[in-house]
C-alpha cells in the first residue's frame, strides 16, 4: 500500500522521476524492501529543492489540499520520500486507492 492512515493524517510513500518531458502519476512501484511507492514524475530538476516543491504543489491540486497540508518527512534528496499529508477526508482517501491499483 502506497499510504498510511494515521489517527490524524497519512503517511504517502512516493518515488518521483525528476526532469521527465510531462508530469503525472506513472503507477507504483516496489522496493527491494518490499514498500510499495507511487511513481510521480516531475519535470523540475533536482537541484535546490525545486522538484520537491513541483512535486508538492502538483500533490496539492491533485488532492486539492493546500501546499502547507503537504510536507516531505524524509528523502527530501533522495528519489525516494515519506510525505505527511495533514487534514485528511474521504475524497483523499479514495484518490490515495485509485492510485494504489495504477
Amino acid at each position: 500500500m502506497i499510504f498510511n492512515i494515521n489517527a490524524s493524517d497519512i503517511t504517502l510513500f512516493v518515488k518521483i522521476t525528476p526532469n521527465a518531458s510531462e508530469r503525472g502519476i506513472k503507477g507504483v512501484v516496489t522496493s527491494a524492501d518490499g514498500i510499495d511507492f507511487l511513481r510521480i514524475s516531475i519535470i523540475s530538476v533536482p537541484e535546490k529543492g525545486k522538484a520537491n516543491k513541483e512535486l508538492i504543489k502538483f500533490l496539492s491540486k491533485e488532492l486539492d489540499v493546500t501546499k502547507s497540508d503537504i510536507e516531505i518527512i524524509s528523502g527530501e534528496t533522495n528519489h525516494f520520500k515519506k510525505l505527511q499529508i495533514k487534514n485528511i477526508s474521504p475524497h483523499i482517501i479514495k484518490k490515495l486507492q485509485e492510485w494504489s491499483t495504477l
